[in-house]
């Protein structure tokens, strides 16, 4: 997966600042230099003027200064080597230790993307790479893991419902009265009623 389309994800699902995207960033490596400017070329679509490529070195920094953000520095454990290269199933693996998702949170995440994964399955993608049941995670796995992250954190989007409109009779009146208050219009008659003998 193009790893702008995680740094984008995450920033999008938590609504993080380019200067706190170069913070968090800088949690995992304090001596790595950025500005705004990069991480705003980052964010950028591909097909945007002045878009960049984020490099395996920054997404892994950004990835491990996110565990740092959201669940603070274990000062008992020594810090970990940065990883040279960033994978799909690295992607998910730090992701769910930054949120602190169990098996059941992340199903709950896949399934509200609409994509259902097995319990055999989910557990292949944290095996180590060499091991007999390891799975790669694909891009669309990932793509619906950031999705079904998204609507966990910021929920779906509320749709608007149109206020009832009144009547053309109605609002004529009020217009021509503005200060008189209008009353319902007549209900038109049923049909023709003929009087008895």
């Amino acid at each position: 997966m193009i790893l702008n389309d995680v740094l984008r994800s995450v920033r999008f699902m938590l609504d993080l600042s380019e200067p706190k995207v170069i913070d968090i960033v800088q949690l995992a490596d304090p001596a790595f230099v950025l500005d705004k400017d990069e991480v705003r070329a980052w964010l950028l679509k591909e097909d945007e003027p002045g878009h960049q490529p984020c490099s395996d070195a920054v997404l892994a920094r950004f990835l491990d200064g996110l565990i740092v953000h959201r669940r603070g520095r274990n000062e008992n454990q020594p810090a970990r080597p940065i990883e040279a290269r960033i994978s799909n199933n690295l992607v998910l693996k730090k992701l769910r230790i930054a949120f602190e998702l169990t098996d059941a949170d992340m199903h709950e995440v896949f399934a509200a993307a609409g994509f259902a994964v097995s319990k055999p399955e989910l557990s292949a993608l944290f095996r180590q790479p060499g091991h007999r049941n390891y799975r790669p995670c694909g891009d669309q796995m990932l793509r619906n893991f950031l999705k079904g992250l998204t609507l966990r954190l910021r929920g779906a989007p509320r749709v608007a419902s149109a206020a009832p409109r009144a009547d053309v009779w109605t609002r004529s009146r009020a217009a021509a009265s503005p200060d008189r208050q209008v009353a319902p219009s007549p209900a038109a008659p049923r049909g023709r009623h003929t009087p008895r003998s």
